[in-house]
């Protein structure tokens, strides 16, 4: 149990590591503004906004807060992020960390 314990804090730093060196050298940026355009090109944008509409629709504009929307729509837009898509921001960051290692 220790050991997973040991484990979960090690994966958190590692990943705040890894944030910090995408934040100091720009990469999260250019890695958010690619997720943008590819998202865009695929269609999820319109899809969640679509989903959104129907959300509001069914549970009515005076009975819903922004953060019940964003709770209810979240799982749906990750889920609907294609394959390709991750796969590609995974390879970019694996690539960037592979140069940032030598």
């Amino acid at each position: 149990m220790a050991d997973m314990q040991e484990r979960k804090i090690k994966d958190a730093q590692m990943r705040a590591q890894i944030n910090q060196k995408l934040v100091e050298t720009g990469e999260r940026e250019r890695l958010k503004e690619l997720l943008r355009t590819r998202l865009v090109e695929c269609g999820w944008r319109d899809q969640l906004k679509q989903y959104c509409k129907e959300v509001v629709k069914q549970k009515g504009l005076e009975h819903i807060t922004v953060d019940d929307l964003v709770s209810e729509i979240t799982p749906k837009g990750r889920a609907l992020v294609p394959d390709n898509v991750k796969k590609e921001l995974l390879q970019r960051i694996r690539t960037f960390l592979a140069q940032q290692s030598n």
